[in-house]
């Protein structure tokens, strides 16, 4: 079972769905996997196409690892829900470094626009 450091390159995203109706909104993502969860910099008003470029790391124990994504918008009040996404990590793990590409952003089964992520495993020696 691999065990290492998980790499995620947090892009950009393109088309998501403003939920602050008189501004543009602050999103920021909330990655998880298993029990890590690590927050992005909130990217303050850039609206449905906000741009992060920011690298999180996490500890993969095992092979049967899934990354969790659900990206929010930062308010004064409660935060709200944009859209959320799952990417299984086992490509990851058999077939090497997964390039910047371009995953679907959903809120229920209704796609909500796209974030743009990378993978890197690098197994412990």
């Amino acid at each position: 079972m691999p065990r290492g450091t998980l790499e995620v390159l947090l892009a950009d995203a393109k088309g998501l769905k403003n939920t602050d109706h008189l501004k543009k909104m602050d999103p920021y993502v909330v990655l998880a996997v298993r029990d890590q969860v690590k927050k992005s910099r909130v990217a303050s008003g850039q609206g449905s196409e906000p741009a992060w470029n920011e690298t999180l790391l996490f500890t993969i124990i095992d092979g049967l690892e899934e990354l969790s994504i659900k990206i929010m918008d930062s308010d004064a009040g409660d935060d709200d829900f944009v859209g959320e996404l799952t990417i299984p990590l086992e490509p990851l793990f058999t077939g090497g470094n997964i390039p910047v590409k371009a995953y679907a952003v959903k809120r229920g089964e209704k796609e909500k626009g796209e974030i743009r992520i990378g993978l890197s495993f690098f197994p412990e020696a």
